[in-house]
């Protein structure tokens, strides 16, 4: 099985930072991506970021590469797309706050399970996961990056960088650590490793 990392957005995408300007979208997700890879690697599993780039890829593209790994591993991919939240527009601090987890509206029941263990994990850690209700773990939502690719797929949003307590915790070396310990023993359990 391999394990596809998408780290959001690029150094040129707008507004895709906290209001101060301390927490960058690109660089964040850029850092958590390469050391979930590093720590899957580490413990054997086979594991590649799909951009490299530090500019938007565009989402065609990103699915493309995701499908052409997914065929040329005889189906045996998962991918996982790491995001920071907004609840504004990127100019104002915003109240929502905490860490949730994605599905598109045509998702397999492995990229549900996917989600689920991931979030079971944040729960463990703990953190506050946001959550559609009660019993669902995971929201749905029109995603290109999870609706267009054919493997299982699942988008996290690591917390609000418009929340000025979200982004000291994501900035802070505990949040990062813990950030990167939701995704790699979310992974590692859907796996079941």
């Amino acid at each position: 099985m391999k394990v596809l990392i998408d780290n959001g957005h690029g150094d040129n995408t707008p507004g895709k930072c906290s209001p101060d300007g301390r927490l960058k979208e690109w660089v964040y997700t850029r850092e958590i991506a390469d050391r979930v890879v590093m720590g899957l690697c580490e413990r054997g599993i086979d594991a590649e970021r799909i951009v490299e780039e530090d500019t938007d890829v565009p989402l065609a593209e990103r699915c493309r590469r995701v499908n052409a790994i997914y065929e040329r591993m005889e189906r045996k991919a998962i991918l996982v797309s790491i995001h920071c939240n907004a609840a504004g527009s990127g100019k104002d601090w915003m109240n929502a706050h905490g860490w949730s987890v994605f599905v598109s509206g045509n998702a397999s029941s492995k990229s549900k399970r996917l989600a689920e263990c991931l979030a079971k994990i944040a729960a463990d850690i703990p953190v506050l996961v946001r959550k559609p209700s009660p019993e669902q773990l995971y929201w749905v939502q029109n995603l290109a990056i999870c609706r267009n690719t054919n493997c299982p797929a699942v988008l996290t949003e690591n917390f609000f960088q418009d929340n000025k307590d979200d982004v000291k915790y994501l900035l802070s070396d505990e949040g990062r650590n813990d950030v990167v310990r939701i995704h790699i023993e979310g992974i590692i359990k859907n796996l079941g490793l």
